[in-house]
């Protein structure tokens, strides 16, 4: 009897999950297992804000995917997934097409322009690994180069970041440790920097709590953060951006480094694969499976699962991705030895810790309100229990978070 391929795409938090449980799961007998990923490397998306900033030296923020993966039990391919044929069960690569009988679709996420003109163009976005390396490069390039030039440009001294969430607020919060570093470094006065925070919704960090959010804002107001809330971004250009409150009042911000940190979509994968989706996130249902698709799980990034307590979507987390890629995994297993009924996703809040800098931060977790040194530490143990869910010991004590003080 043929033994079922099982094909996850994607090696981030979710596709991780869902293989390294399998792995434990699955008998070598019983299934095939492969995961495909466009690098043959793991990076840490809740990190990339530290190697954006300089804070924290790209390398520490991936890890080898081998390194978690039993390579007896998964066949690892290194590939560029264009499209998914459902009809046909194949996923098509750059270089050939892998066939499946289950598939794990775990892709992760794109920057969400929302057609505002001029930001693909000409800002930056904390995307991935190579996108980090370069708006760290720029950011130090802008520095050094500042007191070089007769004429000084003090907008090369600005940076503009778009989005008050999660990844705008900790990238934040990594600049106000960098740059006063890069002033001592390139002998520039902190006066001279500007670090601009733009944000269209009524406040900073939707849906935190509100006593948190104006602890983690005075902080970093205290640091040189300054905030333009309820203020659109209405297009960025080779010079900066233009901003306005209503449809006629409008202004020109000059800038060298605009960041783009307003919002996430899923992979245009899933659109191009004919799925129906919003935004590229597909509406999963309860077991994480596609509606009509018996044979496909998406997860993480891609997948849309309505939290009924506030009738919203659960926003696109670490922490959602690696327990739907649990249940993925038991789905499978399940599936593949004919168990019956398949178990329903319900998110487990362990608690949200927001960093504002490495000694830094506000959470909420165990139902306590944190802020300071105390959630700094709790940010640096969630960082490390993520590590430790994937990798185990070993992970945590190569790739670990241990500067707590």
């Amino acid at each position: 009897m043929r033994k079922p391929k099982i094909v996850v795409l994607g090696a981030g938090y979710g596709g991780l999950m869902t293989v390294t449980r399998l792995q434990k799961q699955v008998g070598v007998n019983e299934a095939d297992i492969v995961l495909i990923n466009k690098n043959d490397y793991h990076y840490e998306t809740t990190w990339l804000h530290e190697a954006s900033a300089g804070t924290l030296h790209h390398d520490r923020v991936r890890y080898n995917v081998t390194d978690v993966i039993d390579t007896n039990k998964v066949e690892f391919i290194k590939g560029t997934v264009l499209s998914i044929n459902s009809e046909e069960k194949k996923v098509v690569l750059e270089k050939g097409e892998v066939e499946y009988d289950y598939l794990v679709v775990s892709l992760g996420a794109e920057p969400e322009t929302f057609g505002i003109k001029g930001l693909k163009e000409h800002a930056f976005a904390i995307a991935n690994i190579n996108a980090a390396r370069q708006l760290r490069e720029h950011i130090e390039y802008q520095f050094a180069t500042y007191n070089m030039e007769e004429e000084k440009k003090d907008e090369r001294l600005t940076i503009v970041v778009g989005g008050a969430g999660f990844t705008g607020i900790e990238f934040l919060g990594e600049l106000t440790n960098r740059v006063p570093e890069l002033c001592r470094e390139y002998d520039i006065d902190f006066g001279k920097v500007k670090l601009i925070c733009v944000e269209a919704a009524p406040m900073v960090l939707p849906g935190f709590d509100p006593e948190l959010v104006s602890y983690a804002t005075a902080q970093l107001e205290r640091k040189g953060v300054t905030f333009m809330i309820g203020t659109a971004i209405k297009e960025a250009t080779e010079n900066g951006i233009v901003v306005g409150k209503g449809e006629d009042e409008v202004e020109e911000i000059k800038a060298a480094t605009v960041v783009w940190a307003a919002g996430v979509r899923g992979s245009s994968i899933i659109e191009n694969s004919g799925f129906e989706a919003m935004r590229g996130r597909v509406k999963v249902q309860p077991d994480l499976r596609v509606p009509g698709h018996d044979n496909v799980f998406i997860i993480g990034d891609c997948s849309l699962i309505i939290d009924e307590k506030v009738n919203r979507p659960y926003p696109p987390t670490a922490q959602i991705a690696m327990q739907q890629g649990e249940l993925c995994a038991s789905n499978l297993v399940a599936l593949i030895r004919d168990k019956g009924e398949l178990g329903h996703f319900t998110f487990d809040n362990k608690g949200t810790v927001c960093s504002l800098g490495h000694d830094d931060a506000i959470g909420v977790a165990f139902g306590k309100k944190m802020t300071g040194g105390t959630a700094s530490f709790m940010k640096k143990m969630v960082d490390n229990r993520a590590l430790y869910m994937i990798g185990g010991p070993s992970l945590v004590l190569k790739k670990g978070k241990f500067n707590v003080l």
